[in-house]
Order: C-alpha cells, then sequence, then structure tokens
C-alpha cells in the first residue's frame, strides 16, 4: 500500500490531477443528484433480494449480489424480463429510474449492484467472464424460476439487457457468453478496453498506444478508495452513467455477506492492495501507469474482459447507442463492435447521439424511447418487422437570432439511413491546408516541454459541465486550449458551401527530429535512446472550426493520440482524427493543429523538438460525408398550426349553424329529467349503407345502460349521432329535455369517450386533463378533476408522461376526461378495449360506483359477460334497428340453466357434473350453475338430496350472452325471410 501512496502522492502534475478531479466530480455529482429520484409511484412493485452467487469459480463460498426486481401491476400472466446493468463505481439504484419506466411498459426488470460495488460483496474484476460476466448468468437462472417472467424453454427466460459504459460492456459480453438473452442495447462502452485506455491514431494498437491517465485515475480512484455509489462519476457523467445524472444511494439495506464496508483494505498480494479491485487487476494497473505503457500480461487481460472476446458469438438483435460527446469511449469503439456484429448477420441498430462520458446533460428521453422500442419489437413484437435497423444520428438544430447562435434542440433520429455507413462514410471531401513553411525544410517546430508540462487542454474528463464552457454551440464544441510554441497548425480556404463531415477524417503528416535536444534521463520507455535522444514522438492531433471571426471551437473536444517512431529523414505517418458527426458552415475554415502534449493522457518527461509538415498539402484532409444522411428543416411545433386551424375550422362551423333557417326544437319540459330520449333515429351514408334504421330507446337516471350488437349493428353510429358528431337523417335526440343539434348547451352535461384515446404522450396526465378542459372555455373550478381523477383511480401516475403509461392507465386517463365537469350523462364506446382481466374489474366498479351517485352511464360493449355484471339495463342492436330493451334480467329470461342454491359450490361442482342429465355444473356467485342435458329440474333436485347435497333454492338460470345470441338468430332468420 506504500507504493500505491507514493504513487498517488508523487510530485507530477500528470498524477495528482485525477484526484482533484474525482472531488471536483463528487460536487458536481451532488447537485445533480439533489434533484432526482426514483418515481416510486408508478403502477409496480420492487422485490429487494440478496442473490447469492459463488465468490471464486467452482469456489465453496459465496457472496451476495443486492438485486431488486421491479414487477409490473397492470398485467396478468408472465412477462419478459429486462436486465438493467449500471456503471462502474454505480450501483443498482444509478438504474431505478430506468428500470420504473420499463416496468411501467409491462417489464420485468432486474437490476443490481456489481461485484465490488455498494452493498454487494465480492472484487473488481472489470467485468472478468470468471466473475461479473458469470454473474449474469446466475442471475439469469434465478429469473427462470420466477413465475412471473415468461420462458422460451425451461431454464430459459425471454429476456433483454441493457446498461451504460461498464453496464453496456457487460451487456455485450453477457450476450456473447450466453445465448438465452434475445435482445441487447448497449449505450456509450467499449469495444477492446485496451484500445480505449491506451489508443494510437496511427493504428499500431494499444501496446504503442499513449495511456489515457485522466480518465484511467478516475477509474482506479474510484475502486481503489472503495467508494459506495460515489456521486461524482455517475453525476458528472462520468463512468457510473454516461451524460447523466445519478439516483441516491439506498441506505435502506445492510450490506449482504461478503459486501465491503467501502474501506480500502490493506495490501495482502505483492506491493499493493487497492481497495476493492481484484489484486491482479490493480497490481497491473499501477505497474501501466508508472511506466507510462501496458505489459502484455495488461493487454491480454483488458482484452479479456473486453467485448472484443466474445463479439464473434454475439447472435442477440443489438441496438447500439453511443455518445458523440466522449472522451473516455468514443465513437471508433461503437464501430469496432458494430463491425463485428455486421459480420455475425446480426439485426443491428446504431444510434449516434448527443450523450456521453462527458455531456453536459443526461441521456434524453427519446434515447429511452429508442431503446424502450428495440425491446417492445424483439421481446413483444414480431422482431425485424417492427424494428428499425440501419444508422441514425441526433442532431442540433440551430437558428439565427441577431447573427447569434440559439439551440433550438435535438431532432431525435430525424438523420437515418438504411445501412451502417462505419467511420469511412460512403462518400469522402478532401480539403487542402497550408503547408507551414513548406515541404523539405522540416516544416513547422515545435517543442516537448520538460516533464510534459504546461499541457494543452481538449477535454476535462468526467466533468461535461467544465468541458463545454462554451455551451450550447454547434456540434458538442467547447473550450480547448493550446499551448504556443508547442503546437503546429495549418489551415484551410473558407468553405464556399457547408460541409457535414460523419466519421474519422483522415490526414498524413511526416514527422522529424528537431535538434536541440536536451540532456535526459535516459529511460528506454520514455522513448528515448540511451544518450537522451529521443526516438519516438508523442503527439496530439485535432481539427478546428474556425467561424469568420477567428473563433475555434473543437467539436465534440476530442483529439487523437499518436506515437510516431523518428527517423533521420523524418517519418510519414497517417493519422486518423476522431469520430465527428460536424457540419462546418459556408465561410469558415478547418484548422488541423498537432500539439505535443495534452492534459488528458500520459505524456513524455524528456524536452525534445519536432519538425511537422504535411507531405502533400493539397491532399490535406480527407473528411468522410453520408450524403443520404440528410436531417430535415425542423418542423414547426403543432400547436402552432394546428391551433389556428381548429380556430378556423370552429368559425366555420358557427358561421354554417348560424346560417339555418330553422333552429333546435323547443325543450320539451316532460323530458328535463330524463337523460337520454331517441325517437325514430335514421341515418343512411352516402354509399347507400343503412347503419341505424328507426332507433328508439330511452335511459333513465342511476341506470348503466349496455348499447350492445354485433359489429355492423350501428352502435358506434348511434353514439356519434348522441353527442352531434354526426347529423342523423331522420328522427328525434334529445338530452336532458333538448334536442341534440351541434352546439347545443344540452351537450355540456354530456361526458364521452368514443373510438379510442387521443392524448398527448409527452405531456403529464394532468396536463392533458387541463389542456382539454382549457378548450372548453369552461372556467377550470367546474372541472371537478381531482373528484373526476379519484373515481378514474388515476392515482400518482397522474404527474407521469402519458407515453409512460399502461394501456389500462390510458383506459382511465380517458374515462377521468370524460367525466370532467362530472357530467350527468357518461358515453363510453368500448371503454375496456385491450384491457387485462383485472384492469375490466377496474373499470367496471368505477362505472358503477359513477352510476351510483345518481348519474347515468352508456356504454357499448363486444364483452357481454362484463355488460351482465355491470349493466342495470340493456339494448340490442343489429343491422341498425332495435331488438331487445329493457333490464337484463328481463333480457337474459329463462333458459335450459338453473342455479341452485348449495352451501359450498366448489366442493360438490364434480359430483353434481357426474350425475345422468347434467352437461355443465359451475361455482358462481349464490349457487352452482347447472345446465341440464336431459332430464327435469325437479329429477335433479330429487338427485341432490338423494346424494345428501342439501339443496337450498333453484331458480332459472341463463346468460346473456345466451339470450344474445338468441335475438340476434332471431333477426337473422327474420331477415333471411
Amino acid at each position: 500500500m506504500q507504493r500505491v501512496r507514493a504513487w498517488l502522492t508523487r510530485a507530477r502534475p500528470r498524477v495528482t490531477v485525477p484526484v482533484a478531479l474525482l472531488a471536483l466530480a463528487v460536487a458536481a455529482g451532488a447537485v445533480a443528484a439533489a434533484g432526482q429520484g426514483a418515481d416510486d409511484g408508478g403502477s409496480y412493485r420492487v422485490v429487494e433480494q440478496v442473490i447469492d452467487v459463488p465468490e471464486e469459480p467452482g469456489g465453496d463460498t459465496d457472496i451476495g449480489l443486492d438485486t431488486s426486481l421491479f414487477l409490473p401491476d397492470d398485467t396478468e400472466g408472465r412477462v419478459p424480463a429486462i436486465l438493467v446493468a449500471h456503471g462502474f463505481a454505480g450501483s443498482k439504484e444509478n438504474s431505478r429510474k430506468e428500470a420504473a419506466a420499463l416496468a411501467e411498459a409491462g417489464y420485468a426488470v432486474l437490476t443490481w449492484t456489481a461485484r465490488g460495488f455498494g452493498a454487494s460483496g465480492g472484487e473488481i474484476g472489470l467485468n472478468d467472464p470468471d466473475y461479473e460476466v458469470a454473474d449474469v448468468s446466475r442471475l439469469l437462472d434465478w429469473l427462470a424460476q420466477r413465475p412471473e417472467i415468461q420462458l422460451d424453454g425451461e431454464g430459459d427466460p425471454h429476456v433483454g439487457m441493457t446498461g451504460g459504459s461498464y453496464g453496456g460492456a457487460v451487456t455485450l459480453l453477457a450476450a456473447g457468453t450466453d445465448d438465452r438473452i434475445d435482445a441487447i442495447a448497449p449505450r456509450s462502452t467499449y469495444s477492446d478496453l485496451a484500445d480505449a485506455l491506451f489508443p494510437d491514431a496511427s493504428g499500431n494498437g494499444p501496446r504503442n498506444g499513449v495511456f489515457k491517465q485522466m480518465w484511467a485515475g478516475l477509474l482506479f480512484t474510484a475502486g481503489s478508495v472503495g467508494t459506495q455509489d460515489p456521486g461524482g462519476l455517475g453525476g458528472a457523467g462520468g463512468l457510473a452513467a454516461p451524460g447523466g445524472a445519478r439516483a441516491p444511494a439506498s441506505d435502506s439495506a445492510p450490506p449482504p455477506q461478503g459486501a465491503s464496508t467501502g474501506e480500502a483494505e490493506p495490501g495482502a498480494t505483492g506491493s499493493a492492495r487497492c481497495g476493492r479491485f481484484r489484486p491482479e487487476v490493480c497490481d497491473l494497473y499501477v505497474a501501466a501507469a508508472e511506466e507510462g505503457r501496458p505489459s502484455q500480461k495488461m493487454l491480454d487481460l483488458l482484452h479479456r474482459n473486453s467485448p472484443a472476446s466474445v463479439v464473434d458469438d454475439i447472435a442477440a438483435p443489438t441496438l447500439l447507442v453511443q455518445g458523440m460527446q466522449d472522451s473516455l469511449f468514443p465513437l471508433d469503439q461503437a464501430d469496432a463492435t458494430a463491425r463485428a456484429l455486421e459480420n455475425n448477420g446480426v439485426p443491428l441498430d446504431v444510434m449516434w447521439t448527443e450523450g456521453g462520458h462527458d455531456a453536459a446533460e443526461p441521456a434524453t428521453q427519446d434515447e429511452a424511447e429508442a431503446i424502450r422500442n428495440w425491446f417492445d419489437a424483439w421481446l413483444k413484437g414480431d422482431g425485424a418487422a417492427d424494428a428499425a435497423t440501419g444508422f441514425s444520428v441526433t442532431r442540433e438544430q440551430h437558428v439565427s437570432n441577431g447573427g447569434r447562435s440559439t439551440r433550438q434542440g435535438t431532432i431525435p433520429r430525424a438523420a437515418r439511413t438504411e445501412a451502417y455507413p462505419g467511420l469511412d462514410g460512403t462518400d469522402a471531401a478532401s480539403v487542402p491546408l497550408s503547408s507551414g513553411t513548406g515541404g523539405g525544410d522540416g516544416g513547422q517546430r515545435i517543442v516537448a516541454p520538460p516533464g510534459g508540462s504546461p499541457a494543452a487542454l481538449s477535454s476535462i474528463p468526467a466533468l461535461g459541465a467544465l468541458s463545454g464552457l462554451s455551451g450550447g454551440l454547434p456540434g458538442g464544441a467547447g473550450f480547448a486550449l493550446d499551448i504556443p510554441g508547442q503546437t503546429a497548425t495549418f489551415t484551410s480556404a473558407p468553405l464556399d458551401s457547408d460541409l457535414t463531415v460523419t466519421g474519422a477524417p483522415t490526414i498524413t503528416i511526416r514527422v522529424a527530429d528537431g535538434g536541440d535536444t536536451a540532456p535526459a534521463d535516459t529511460k528506454d520507455d520514455q522513448g528515448d535512446d540511451r544518450d537522451g535522444t529521443p526516438t519516438e514522438a508523442v503527439l496530439f492531433a485535432k481539427v478546428y472550426d474556425v467561424s469568420p471571426d477567428g473563433t475555434a471551437r473543437l467539436p465534440r473536444q476530442l483529439v487523437a493520440p499518436v506515437r510516431v517512431p523518428l527517423t533521420a529523414d523524418g517519418t510519414d505517418v497517417e493519422i486518423r482524427l476522431p469520430a465527428v458527426d460536424h457540419t462546418f458552415a459556408e465561410g469558415h475554415t478547418l484548422r488541423f493543429a498537432v500539439s505535443t502534449t495534452d492534459l488528458a493522457y500520459d505524456r513524455p518527461r524528456t524536452a525534445a523538438t519536432y519538425g511537422i509538415d504535411l507531405p502533400d498539402p493539397q491532399a490535406g484532409l480527407t473528411l468522410p460525408t453520408q450524403p443520404d444522411l440528410v436531417t430535415p428543416h425542423p418542423l414547426l411545433p403543432v400547436w402552432t398550426w394546428a391551433l389556428p386551424l381548429s380556430a378556423v375550422i370552429v368559425a366555420a362551423g358557427l358561421l354554417l349553424i348560424g346560417r339555418r333557417k330553422a333552429g333546435p326544437a323547443p325543450v320539451d319540459p316532460d323530458l328535463a329529467d330524463v337523460p337520454l330520449r331517441i325517437e325514430g333515429l335514421t341515418k343512411r351514408f352516402p354509399n347507400g349503407y343503412l347503419a341505424v334504421d328507426h332507433l328508439s330507446l330511452r335511459v333513465e337516471r342511476g341506470q348503466v345502460l349496455g348499447l350492445l350488437g354485433p359489429n355492423g349493428a350501428g352502435k358506434t353510429t348511434t353514439l356519434r349521432m348522441l353527442m352531434g358528431l354526426v347529423r342523423p337523417d331522420a328522427g328525434d335526440i334529445r338530452v336532458f329535455g333538448h334536442q341534440v343539434v351541434p352546439g347545443t348547451p344540452a351537450l355540456a352535461r354530456l361526458g364521452s369517450f368514443v373510438e379510442g384515446p387521443g392524448h398527448l404522450p409527452h405531456l403529464s396526465g394532468r396536463a392533458n386533463l387541463e389542456l382539454y378542459w382549457r378548450a372548453t372555455g369552461r372556467p377550470l373550478a367546474e372541472a371537478n378533476m381531482d373528484e373526476a381523477v379519484r373515481i378514474a383511480a388515476l392515482g400518482a401516475a397522474l404527474e407521469r408522461p402519458v407515453r409512460t403509461y399502461s394501456q389500462g392507465m390510458r383506459q382511465r386517463l380517458s374515462i377521468a376526461q370524460a367525466m370532467l365537469g362530472l357530467p350527468d350523462l357518461l358515453v363510453l364506446d368500448e371503454p375496456t378495449n385491450g384491457l387485462d382481466p383485472p384492469q375490466i374489474r377496474e373499470m367496471r366498479d368505477v362505472l358503477v360506483a359513477y352510476a351510483a351517485t345518481g348519474r347515468t352511464v352508456i356504454i357499448s360493449s363486444h364483452l357481454l359477460a362484463e355488460v351482465e355484471q355491470t349493466c342495470t339495463h340493456a339494448v340490442v342492436m343489429d343491422r341498425g334497428r332495435h331488438v331487445a330493451a329493457g333490464p337484463v334480467t328481463d333480457i337474459v329470461g329463462e333458459g335450459d340453466a338453473v342455479l341452485v342454491g348449495v352451501p359450498d359450490p366448489a366442493a360438490v361442482a364434480d359430483r353434481v357434473r357426474a350425475m345422468d342429465g347434467v352437461a355443465e355444473a359451475e361455482p358462481a356467485e349464490g349457487g352452482l350453475v347447472v345446465r341440464l342435458r336431459e332430464g327435469t329440474v325437479a329429477g335433479l333436485v330429487a338427485a341432490l338430496v338423494a346424494a345428501d347435497i342439501p339443496v337450498q333454492r333453484v331458480v332459472p338460470r341463463r346468460r346473456l350472452e345466451d339470450a344474445f345470441l338468441s335475438l340476434i338468430s332471431s333477426t337473422e332468420r327474420r331477415a333471411d325471410e
């Protein structure tokens, strides 16, 4: 441990900065998390449980994983499951909000704290296949035993998996290891952790890469101090939650067996023990950090623990989401994964978003919707028929405002193509650059300072809010700083048109030893000969967007590190610059810069001078483009055109009404207390179809009337005429004595829900109700919103966006909307459509309770059993005509079934079914419903008594369905005659 402390406190700027940044990140995370928390008021329940997994492969001891299982309330039977993995230094609490939203969408969602973090036991293995990845398979085993989870086979749950960063990597690793995972959606993660932490823009691989020191230091520090769900890394958009704020840690559950208390433990293996890291991970990391280069053993470990090691075995349909504001895992990491998955033939959708580890703002709701839609397609839907595959980019629209650029907001997935083009694009543009001092004389001379300080600044890892000090600029550009004397620059001419780059630009530069090398310590690992002469240069390349006023912006704050071997004649090296999606505007110039330092990376400490030039200035930058990837012009918000158009339509309607020669008939005082009376109602459509034929009916207060009939019977047309939406050809409709015509005041006493719900999905339930009521022009105080919401039993869901509602909750919201103002007459068309049995029962209770207040309810429905239990009266229609009307009990009448009152119907049902002449015997409320195949009721009673079954009463029993079918068949026979 003394060695580790010495490393952390050594007086070298490049080592102490990560610790300071971690402190800043913790502070930023605390602020970000202050206003956030999980919404537990939804229609789901949470099962908290510690699940035991082996501490070591094949070992006899277990550790506990702290888990939460979110189960939806609005579903019946088995449902698909989704695993949600958290990021590095996080816990299951980071996934709580996402899990709640997926549970609201009808999934069972399992979150857990990975081993080595929070209240879970074990040590951090960096997604080791034998530890963290094996844990996922154990969790799948556990899910397969739950009665709520849909199965594809014995021990095989129907399951998807998602996660960000560290959680995204374990998602890919698990999918490549366990074929029970049916769909995945990893985001902002890596393909190969070795390439990510030791990148090299020349393509020579991580062995010659440049150490991403700041990011690695943050990761190491967060794990080595044994933090339990620290706020910083996630709150500032770091490893735990790319681009998003953290949820607060749960303090309700004690650490399970094997969990750490959060204190770093004293060394027990070798010279260092790093908190909750596994010893081999710790030792290899410390050696790489001190040497500035990875050992082959470390590269092998990082590759083994990366998705790249198993990606060829992934068969699950994959939505690959990668943030463009990400200096930890840039777009090239997602590209490597995507290319491998394409080779597998896996259904693939690649999505570049505004998020990432350096993003100042959380991931957008559009990203969450894309992930949910992906799972809906592959876990609930028809797979490829429902899933969008290809490539999309989230872009920002900017409008001119007095010469200033103003953020207009993102257009989610607006720019899309059917195939992923990769980082080379489908086309390319070449932009010549000035060549500095010209070829052949060494080019521009730049200095690598002794000790590597001061250093240029491109990004501040994990602190997106500070990284983007010029926030809101196009393309995620922000603050960057180059040190004079350390940077060579080459500039293009002003562009004559906009140029949108999608992919990784490339350029070839020539690097030569500039001479004047100062004496230095002779360290081979620093790229020097034993006499102090440098044998290689470590450089950092980037491209700025320079406006006509000279303001330079670095798109996405990204830089490409490269290690270049030096030769006497100079070395030509092709550099692959960071991938971006960025538009360089007309009149802007491109500035290519090469620096000897960057604050985020390890850099040689030996002073040196290099010459930088372009071997072919006319070749300049090669910029990939994707012409098919076009962002449409931003659409005007719906309200800017819909409301004026609605106003014109309403005005025209009022004008036409005013021009009518005859107004409505006078009020009939004898019907002033009758909710509805229809006489002789007739409607024939222009195609000659007679939808309603001389229909007459009357409904009284307190009744729940069921309007019954087969498809095409005229039920919906009747309701539309009742609400004044369709003009009848003949007949009279009166609501409380007032004739129904368009605009009649009597319609204010009627609430309706016909032909499905129509709500704005991005607004909350409450906002939808308020917007609807304001459209009526009546005072808000008359809405009685609280009472309508109480009757409809919306609960806490009222405050959530409607897009998070289940089908049952949407139906309840529609009922609440119809109940606003507590109308005396409530008209509902198929209110139970799409609901499962528990939801139907709840809807029944709502309607019965509403009618019990003295109001009247009219419903049309195909579910005759529900009508029988809900309605007091019924009207049966067929082919537009009235067939029967009256109390439900009268319509049902008598049939071949009887209700036999017995003390315990369920206990004797089987004995009665076995009796001669009995066709059916089913327990029901009040006794046993018995249908005879032959014999008489008297004979049945005698047989029951002889069998020692006490008979309390016998009454006729026929179902409404029987009566309905009998009525309809009689109508059909008469029509045929």
